[in-house]
């Protein structure tokens, strides 16, 4: 019997089977880019490669020695990773069926790649557009305008980061799957020798992936951030300060997290939706074994494999690096700015180095995983997960080692000398949590622990107990990692609250950006992690081949290790992930509410969920987790249910599958789910962009007839706040319970509760079969959502806020609550007395005619004198009024009596002159007109440029010489 032989092993020669496999298509694809720079004469590729890396280099130095020092180790860091390419690729392929088996996979995935980024691209073009139109009509900050950066600059800078972040994700994808197809038969042919070396192979080809990943986050922001440096003039007399450029980052974040969205999403639905449908109909109802080459959809899955676990992974991990290094620079540019610190450079800078240290440590611990001395004698497998384990410790004492070496160097000020150590144990903190998160995760997804060992004897009872079994596992293993990131959060407030750094009035400063050193501290080993990470589907791919192209049982053993393992290190990934996802979107949560104050000219530092329309974003954020999570379940289910009839079909059409009479149509199956998976990720992708915007626009203008300015920032900030909670705990339950779902499988095959074949086997598929779009499409694409809702919220404040440059005057009820407030500030102005009241205003230019000031210089004035923006300008305000009340009062006679008791009732009713400042707002060049003509003593320059604002100045000095009531 098939069935008998093919359970026990026993099939025969391998020239007994038919072992050939198809191609998808002719000729191999090679990116554009890829093929431009192959055509490139050696000599010509040299030169420009020299005068890229100088001109690197000579921008970096013209902003700090920093910069150079992470362009220096990211260099160094592509060059390791090319090493390791070159090392994993001078392996041996195999026989020729594996190599065939292992095109067929290469075709299959970068087939998809082109067709799913091509899909990608368009619409990042097109949201670029979108982005444009939104900074085009959008109002500028007071730095922004102080250092002259108007609307079209600000525009084009956050469309450009936006798509070089774009295409940054791309490429760390398109990486990511190019080493996955590459070495997966390459490991496979390893594993007819030893299993070390296997575990050797698959280990650097991750490394080579995931230092690429990182480096590329890390050089890409670097270069950015000094392009920007250079450009605009950063620190020069009346340009914009160094502590306000990381806010023109946010767009790489955003086009970071849009890629890596997609990516996941669609990478995420195709590999599931083959899977599923090929363990439905392969080993459900015909009982052959996962990756049998008589199953239809076997190409498919392992296509998947790479298209998802390897493409989506390293975009998911880039955007998570790019959105914490871009989050920790702002939170360190606002502290320095509060502090008053004179070189503010290493707090924004210090996240740049912590990821270049990371690359360095990484590399260590992925170097020192050594294969056996003598790879031709057969070893008995030992276990990966140990191997593993020992490279990862040896990165993290490598970590917390350069991170004290970094806090020392980076944040340590004359203001505060033990504060670098404080951020130090905050790092520490960090380390700590993402080694507790990789145990959590692998006590709850590895069978040799008790929770997957209980899932599994649930089978034995049937499907029904199976799936309540792993729920109830997923639910209950969300408790210990919100109890560790709560922990962290407030350990590492503390430690920077009380690191010893204040403001100007004396208040602490240093928390957020305590919690923020604790994320990089926990990110300070992703190279590492996405290494163990990349492990997983390659080891999972090479197992497919050795199956596939029915190699010895022994082989399989060690790929079945392998694999194994690769589900536990893909798991605590994913946990590892939604971690650092959490801390970072509470990073970029507090740099949004600082954005909000900017742009809106009020404070905003809390949210009160009491109000009802603020509970209400809070629920919608609830909402849009749990809806984009059943979206996307949902379209691997239904693409699924493509995959079971296709296969179906083919087992009834050809019966001579099932005896190797006939070879199976693989390409079918997977141009169904390739293109089944580009047409389903789209909903779930557009929710996720669309539902911030929405929400904030709406209740932007529920607040405008209402009178309150501010609940569309409001009722966003709540949105943002319940979905991120939201989705860290459903993220880790869809996360774990998939894991230990497909574990709980895996360890019943190893021959517990009856092996293959076994009831308890069939009840173990249909619960790894529902766990497969939990753990690798929903939850990793819940990883990117949480933060993508952050960058893009980050990026649109304007929609949320009453920033937007559409003409449009306060309702009354607003316009009452302004004077008041301002009354208040005029009255308390008054009473405090001039310490400089001799001092006169600047006045540009030298010797002989008198030079008129700008607006700007006589801002610049104050601003040099320890006043904040806003308060120079209002301080230019009260100035001009002065100087036009002077001009009223020097008059004399009858009619210059009426002016000079018109100027006393004003002067009396101070608050209501107010109204000029008002319109001052909405009236684009009426600062600068006004301070020019009236400031210097031009009053009738002055009025000649106000014409055009006459009726509202009328109506307002009409209004303000009324006697009150």
């Amino acid at each position: 019997m098939v069935d008998d032989d093919l359970e026990s092993g026993n099939l025969g020669p391998y020239q007994d089977r038919p072992r050939t496999f198809p191609n998808m298509r002719n000729k191999a694809y090679t990116p554009l880019i890829f093929r431009i720079l192959l055509g490139i004469n050696v000599r010509v590729l040299f030169i420009l490669l020299l005068l890229g890396f100088g001109a690197i280099f000579y921008i970096g130095a013209s902003t700090s020695p920093i910069i150079v020092f992470v362009f220096s180790v990211c260099i160094l860091s592509f060059l390791v990773s090319l090493y390791l390419a070159k090392w994993v690729l001078a392996k041996d392929e195999g026989p020729p069926e594996m190599v065939q088996i292992s095109d067929a996979i290469r075709d299959g995935a970068e087939g998809f790649f082109r067709t799913q980024y091509g899909s990608i691209s368009k619409m990042a073009l097109l949201l670029s557009l979108v982005i444009l139109c939104i900074y085009l009509f959008r109002s500028t900050t007071p730095q922004q305008e102080s250092s002259g950066l108007g609307r079209s600059t600000s525009a084009c800078i956050t469309v450009a980061a936006f798509l070089l972040g774009a295409l940054c994700s791309g490429i760390a994808g398109y990486v990511g799957m190019w080493v996955s197809v590459r070495a997966n038969v390459r490991v496979s042919s390893s594993a007819r020798r030893s299993a070390r070396e296997a575990l050797q192979v698959a280990i650097r080809a991750g490394g080579f992936s995931a230092i690429v990943v990182v480096g590329m986050a890390v050089i890409g922001i670097a270069i950015l951030y000094a392009t920007f440096y250079v450009w605009l003039g950063v620190d020069l007399p009346g340009s914009m300060k160094v502590t306000d450029l990381p806010l023109l980052l946010v767009g790489y974040g955003f086009g970071a997290s849009f890629v890596a969205l997609f990516a996941q999403l669609g990478g995420g639905i195709y590999t599931k939706a083959a899977d599923v449908g090929a363990d439905l109909v392969g080993k459900v109802e015909q009982g052959i074994p996962e990756d049998d080459p008589r199953n239809p959809a076997v190409i498919a899955d392992l296509v998947g494999d790479n298209v998802g676990d390897c493409a989506a992974r390293g975009a998911d991990l880039f955007e998570s690096i790019a959105a914490e290094i871009i989050s920790a620079m702002i939170l360190g540019s606002t502290m320095a700015q509060r502090c008053k610190i004179e070189d503010p450079s290493g707090f924004i800078l210090f996240p740049l180095v912590v990821h270049s240290f990371d690359l360095v440590v990484s590399s260590v611990g992925i170097f020192s995983i050594r294969g056996t001395r003598d790879s031709g004698l057969k070893s008995p497998v030992e276990d990966p997960m140990t191997v593993l384990e020992k490279g990862y410790s040896v990165t993290i004492v490598l970590a917390v080692l350069t991170f004290g070496l970094s806090t020392r160097w980076l944040l340590y000020t004359e203001q505060a000398p033990s504060a670098w150590f404080n951020f130090a144990l905050c790092g520490l903190i960090g380390i700590i949590t993402a080694y507790i998160f990789v145990w959590i995760s692998k006590y709850y997804t590895d069978y040799k622990y008790e929770p997957v060992r209980t899932l599994a004897l649930s089978s034995s009872t049937g499907h029904g107990t199976n799936i309540i079994a792993g729920v109830s596992l997923g639910l209950e293993s969300t408790a210990l990692p919100v109890l560790v990131i709560s922990i962290s959060i407030v350990s590492a407030f503390w430690l920077g609250h009380t690191s010893g750094l204040i403001d100007e009035k004396g208040n602490p400063t240093g928390g957020l950006f305590g919690t923020a050193v604790a994320t990089m501290g926990m990110l300070s080993t992703a190279a590492y992690i996405l290494t163990m990470d990349m492990f997983g589907p390659i080891a999972d791919n090479a197992g497919g081949i050795v199956e596939m192209s029915q190699q010895p049982e022994s082989v399989r053993e060690i790929t079945d290790v392998l694999d194994a393992v690769g589900n536990t290190t893909k798991a605590t990934t994913k946990g590892f992930a939604i971690g650092s996802a959490a801390l970072a979107s509470f990073l970029l949560f507090s740099a949004y509410m600082d954005e909000v104050s900017a742009f809106a000219h009020e404070p905003f530092n809390q949210v009160d969920i009491a109000i009802p329309e603020v509970f209400i974003g809070g629920l919608l954020g609830s909402m849009l987790i749990f809806v984009f999570s059943a979206w996307a379940c949902s379209a691997v289910g239904r693409t699924a249910q493509e995959v079971v009839n296709e296969v179906r079909r083919q087992f009834i059409e050809r019966p001579g599958i099932m005896d190797y009479k006939e070879k199976p149509d693989y390409g079918r199956c997977v141009a169904i789910v390739a293109s089944a998976s580009l047409r389903e990720m789209i909903k779930p992708g557009a929710l996720a962009i669309i539902s911030p915007i929405v929400v904030g626009f709406l209740f932007r203008i529920l607040g405008y007839y209402t009178g309150h300015p501010l609940l569309g920032a409001k009722v966003v900030a709540a949105f943002l706040m319940f979905a991120t909670v939201s989705g860290i705990l459903m993220a880790l339950f869809l996360n774990t319970a998939g894991g230990a779902w497909d574990n709980a499988k895996k360890y019943i095959e190893t021959g517990a509760l009856g092996g293959k074949g076994s009831d308890a086997h069939k009840a173990a598929v249909t619960g790894d079969t529902v766990g497969d779009p939990f753990k690798d499409t929903a939850g990793p694409s819940l990883h990117v959502l949480i933060k993508m809702l952050a960058t893009i919220t980050l990026s649109a404040v304007c929609i949320e806020s009453e920033t937007l440059s559409i003409p449009c005057s306060l309702p009354p009820a607003t316009r009452k609550e302004k004077q008041h407030q301002r009354q208040r500030e005029e009255m308390e102005r008054a009473s405090t007395p001039n310490p400089n009241p001799n001092k006169s205003l600047p006045s540009s230019g030298g010797s002989g005619k008198r030079k008129l000031p700008t607006a700007q210089e006589l801002i610049s004035h104050y601003e040099s004198q320890g006043l904040e923006s806003r308060e120079a300008s209002t301080k230019v305000i009260e100035d001009l009024q002065k100087a036009l009340f002077g001009v009223i009062s020097s008059g004399r006679g009858k009619k210059d009596r009426v002016l000079m008791e018109s100027s006393r009732k004003i002067d009396a009713v101070n608050n209501r002159i107010t109204v000029i400042d008002m319109k001052l707002d909405s009236k684009p060049g009426y600062v600068e007109t006004f301070a020019i003509g009236l400031a210097s003593g031009a009053a009738l320059k002055g009025i000649g440029a106000l014409i055009p604002h006459i009726a509202h100045i009328w109506n307002s000095l009409a209004n303000a010489t009324k006697s009150p009531p």
